[in-house]
């Protein structure tokens, strides 16, 4: 309507002024309802032409859609186990901190086997002083073993000396006695050697070995008891948390709830027709009208622009592809940014807005590239992105009349 009355004024009223004013014809006279379209057949015609180029400049160079929302993605809370749930530490719609216990539960399993980690580092510890004392006793049994084996070794030599003197003075089977009795001291000092070597090994390898799994297994049970304490990941809201002491949780089939993140819905997604594929840009101006803070209008940026449709997107299977099965046409997506600092506070997140973007063709104008009937035809549609904009104000104006007064609720 807004385009027609504008074309309206560059064609209807200029030949109604030449009919009038030239021709001398009247309205009501010889301009009446019934003789409006032969008297004014050349701006009617002119006015219908113009409003169907203009509309489709406008909304061709400056797309503009009501299919733009919010969106903005939840973290479900689920545990990493199954359990049952013991505490909870927050209401059924709360903030929370990173790192605040969202709920816990039953730790009675991970507990006993923390108390099973302590209690075999205890043991680990024990038998390290146990062995450390076999240590010690293996060496006084070595300087004992030494002392018997020197003490036989010195009566050996001393009757092998008597022999080599005097012949026959020692008998024979002495001296068999005393080497077999220095063979079974060497053997006693041999085991003892080996028996402190056992212990010294006992000491320094496995019995660390032994208290290095058992601090593993208290690590890994305080892992799997932290685990038990459900915390934020991010800070946000917990919203229609309904779950109560009791419940089980399981992470494959029920999750506990479900988390916002804060500043959540923080870009504007809108859909644009296909049509405008070639037109939509990264760095395009923007403006959005948001339902949920009426009477406002959002300065905006496009930041990103998809360049996949989702409609036709398919997931491999034993079926081929029919295209019929794609009833909509699908929409290119933008993601828009508020271009101040604030720009959509206030705006509920999962909003539905109202979304006008605008070609600018600057840089092409300042061009010396470019022609002169180019650079006219450029600064004119450049120009009629102000109608988009006023009808995009006069959306915001009638949005809230049109949503209580007219929707019939």
């Amino acid at each position: 309507m807004l385009e027609l009355l504008l074309c309206s004024l560059l064609t209807i009223f200029p030949d109604y002024l030449y009919r009038r004013y030239r021709q001398g014809k009247r309205l009501g006279k010889e301009i009446t309802f019934f003789s409006v379209w032969f008297e004014l057949r050349w701006g009617i015609t002119a006015c219908l032409m113009l409003t169907v180029s203009l509309i489709t400049v406008i909304f061709y160079f400056h797309p503009s859609t009501n299919t733009a929302t919010l969106f903005y993605r939840t973290v479900p809370i689920i545990p990493e186990t199954t359990g049952r749930v013991a505490e909870v530490h927050v209401e059924f719609s709360a903030a929370v901190k990173k790192g605040d216990v969202i709920f816990k539960l039953d730790s009675s399993k991970q507990q006993a086997a923390m108390e099973t980690a302590r209690r075999k580092i205890a043991e680990v510890d024990a038998a390290m002083l146990s062995a450390q004392s076999d240590i010690l006793k293996a060496e006084g049994q070595i300087q004992e073993a030494k002392g018997a084996y020197q003490q036989a070794s010195d009566e050996l030599d001393t009757k092998r000396e008597l022999q080599r003197r005097s012949p026959g003075i020692v008998p024979a089977r002495d001296i068999e006695k005393l080497e077999v009795l220095l063979a079974g001291r060497q053997g006693t000092l041999d085991s003892v050697n080996a028996a402190k070597q056992s212990a010294t090994i006992r000491v320094t390898a496995l019995l660390p070995a032994e208290k290095a799994s058992a601090e593993a297994a208290l690590a890994e049970a305080q892992v799997d008891l932290d685990k038990t304490s459900i915390r934020a990941g991010v800070d946000g809201r917990v919203e229609q948390f309904a779950l109560r002491p009791g419940d089980i949780v399981n992470p494959m089939i029920r999750s506990a709830g479900i988390l916002i993140p804060d500043n959540a819905g923080r870009t504007l997604s809108a859909g644009f027709g296909q049509i405008e594929a070639q037109v939509m840009k990264v760095g395009m101006v923007a403006e959005a009208s948001c339902i949920s803070k009426p009477w406002t209008i959002i300065p905006m940026v496009v930041t990103s622009v998809q360049n996949y449709i989702a409609a036709g997107q398919f997931r491999g299977g034993e079926q081929l592809v029919e295209a019929q099965q794609v009833q909509a046409p699908g929409t290119i997506l933008a993601f828009l940014e508020p271009m101040y600092k604030g720009g959509l506070d206030g705006v509920t997140p999962g909003s539905s807005c109202v979304v006008n973007a605008y070609t600018s063709n600057h840089d092409l104008i300042d061009s010396k590239e470019t022609g002169t009937f180019q650079r006219l035809a450029l600064h004119a549609v450049d120009a009629v992105g102000i109608v988009h904009a006023m009808l995009l104000r006069v959306q915001a104006l009638l949005l809230p009349v049109k949503t209580l007064a007219l929707s019939g609720h």
